[in-house]
């Protein structure tokens, strides 16, 4: 009992400096979170300069530097009251605008507060201290996670976009696609020289992205020349405007000349030999002197025009049409009078071509193709047919149409040559000559026409009457052909019946010699069957054998003798003779009984019949 007594007093002690620290530690600890920051207020102490808002020295207020994460002693709470903020965050994709609650004003010449070293807005004292502006800034945040003193500064996000005067859209990451470029237009920098349409060129500002480093080289504010090409840009709204535009585009077959309004001080490169214009180098004022290829360039169109030139060849028509290039549109048929002071109207084409390394040329004489056209080719050409027509009647320049064309392109390559143009060919196409003087020729050759058809008539009249005849003698050609046919088979037949005869005679002949062989063989046989039969008798009848066989031999021998005189005499007549001797022999009649003559009449009748009463025994004799 002594002991606990002794002790109370002790514990007593301890539970109330227990008590204390733990009043202490309510009254002085600050717990601030992973995703927060501790914005500090200052309820005693000194007041803040006229005009500040955040304390930088201990005064009484806003405090410019925030509670990081964690515990944090002695923050007295009768003398600090701390606020608990959410960390600030740029979602990817945007960027975020700041205003500065405090710091010095912004100088007259300028709108935005300067970029001062202060961790991205982080270091809210080393922006004051560092000579920051209020006001919207020049810089920005980019995507992330910031601790940012909410009393120090104001964040613009695309959520709070339209609060401050913007879109959502303005806080996007500037997209420029590929086929176009950004015109810039800067809203804050130093005025542009005057005499100058944009600001020139300034190097540093990483696409004005960095708008510090812009205004520190000199940039101008307005319309600048410099764009922006295909990327991503993390670009201020409130510093500069970005307007998308397409690519400049040169087509196949034309050269763009640029003629720039901005860039150094134009100088000359063109010399003394040129008089009607002058080209200067790219990056200057003028007229360039190099034109652009056909492709896509990224040109600003705010400070500089393209002239599209085509190198191919050009057409133009003086006349009721046009080409799809739509300079010949203002052209129409060239009226003219001629000599004997008939009007009349002309459609006329000229082709004409520009060379690549003229085409600035041109358009440095002219100032563009439409000029060329209105302004050169449309009075040379007009002139020169209004020319030419006095100088002759309506029909001796139709007559003369191919002339006229010849000395209409020498004319006007010489004019357009002054140019720098070439032409390649003129050429007329329809004359529409006064209509009284056309039907007087119009009739005249309608006349000779006629009398060209009615001549060409007639010789297809008596080329008709020829074709009938040639059509009646060609029908009778069957009969012509089938006679000559029967003459030939009659002149065959005859040379036939004459071989026939030869043949018969050649056959005789033959049957003649055989007979004479035949009869010695049988002489010769009959003597020897005598000689052989008679041996015995030999001697007597011997002479009279041996005569026997003289007389036939000499009988044969006398008729071969005689066949052969008698052919070599009468030839093939012989066979004849020997035919008729053999009928005769075998008293066949080659004569006939009753001949009659040639008197005619009833007399002849008569002879005949009294003659076969004569020979038929029917008469009687005297």
């Amino acid at each position: 009992m002594f002991a606990f007594i002794a002790h109370q007093p002790f514990t007593f002690v301890l539970l109330a400096a227990a008590a204390l620290a733990l009043t202490l530690a309510a009254l002085g600890v600050r717990v601030i979170g992973e995703h927060e920051a501790g914005l500090v207020i200052k309820r005693l102490g000194h007041p803040l300069p006229p005009g500040r808002l955040i304390a930088t020295g201990g005064e009484a207020g806003y405090q410019a530097d925030l509670l990081p994460p964690g515990w944090h002693f002695p923050l007295w709470r009768w003398k600090y009251k701390v606020e608990r903020v959410p960390l600030v965050t740029v979602p990817p994709g945007q960027i975020a605008c700041v205003v500065a609650n405090d710091g010095r004003p912004v100088p007259s010449e300028h709108v935005l507060g300067r970029d001062v070293p202060c961790d991205r807005f982080q270091d809210a004292r080393a922006f004051l201290e560092g000579g920051g502006e209020r006001g919207r800034q020049l810089a920005i945040l980019t995507a992330g996670t910031y601790r940012i003193n909410p009393a120090a500064f104001k964040i613009i996000t695309a959520a709070n976009a339209s609060q401050h005067g913007l879109g959502a859209r303005d806080l996007q990451v500037l997209q420029v696609p590929s086929d176009a470029v950004g015109i810039v237009t800067v809203l804050d920098g130093r005025p542009i020289t005057p005499g100058d349409l944009a600001g020139p060129p300034v190097a540093g500002h990483d696409g004005f992205q960095r708008a510090q480093a812009f205004i520190d080289a000199g940039g101008c504010r307005g319309l600048q020349e410099q764009v922006l090409l295909s990327g991503a840009w993390n670009v201020n709204p409130w510093f500069a405007r970005v307007e998308l535009h397409e690519l400049t585009e040169i087509p196949i077959g034309y050269v763009g000349v640029v003629v720039s309004y901005v860039g150094d001080e134009h100088l000359d490169v063109t010399g003394a030999d040129f008089t009607h214009g002058d080209l200067v180098e790219r990056g200057r004022k003028g007229v360039w002197i190099e034109p652009l290829l056909p492709g896509k360039h990224p040109l600003n169109p705010q400070v500089m025009k393209v002239e599209l030139v085509p190198t191919t060849n050009i057409v133009l028509n003086w006349a009721g049409r046009t080409e799809a290039h739509r300079y010949d549109d203002r052209l129409a048929p060239i009226t003219v009078r001629s000599k004997d002071g008939f009007s009349f109207s002309l459609d006329v084409s000229a082709i004409i071509h520009i060379g690549m390394k003229d085409a600035p040329r041109v358009i440095s004489r002219v100032g563009s193709m439409q000029n060329l056209v209105d302004h050169v080719l449309q009075p040379v050409v007009g002139n020169y047919f209004r020319n030419s027509a006095q100088q002759v009647s309506v029909l001796e320049f139709l007559s003369a149409r191919t002339e006229r064309q010849h000395e209409a392109y020498t004319h006007i390559s010489a004019a357009l040559g002054e140019y720098d143009v070439e032409c390649i060919d003129a050429l007329i196409g329809d004359i529409q000559a006064p209509a009284d003087l056309m039907k007087t020729q119009t009739d005249r050759k309608i006349a000779d026409e006629l009398q060209v058809t009615y001549d060409a008539q007639r010789d297809a009249e008596m080329k008709r009457q020829t074709l009938a005849r040639e059509s009646a003698v060609a029908s009778m050609q069957a009969e012509v052909v089938r006679s000559e046919q029967l003459v030939r088979i009659a002149q065959t037949n005859a040379a036939a019946a004459v071989e026939a005869a030869r043949g018969e005679a050649a056959a005789a002949i033959a049957r003649a010699e055989a007979d004479a062989a035949s009869m010695r063989l049988r002489a010769a046989a009959d003597a020897a069957a005598t000689e052989m039969n008679g041996r015995a008798q030999a001697s007597a009848l011997a002479a009279r054998g041996e005569a026997e066989a003289t007389t036939q031999r000499a009988i044969g021998e006398a008729r071969a003798d005689a066949f052969t005189v008698g052919r070599t005499a009468l030839g093939d007549a012989f066979a004849s003779v020997e035919i008729a001797t053999v009928l005769a022999n075998a008293g066949v009649k080659l004569v006939p009984d009753v001949a009659v003559g040639g008197g005619g009449g009833t007399t002849g009748l008569a002879d005949v019949l009294i003659a076969r009463m004569l020979a038929s025994g029917q008469l009687p004799k005297a």
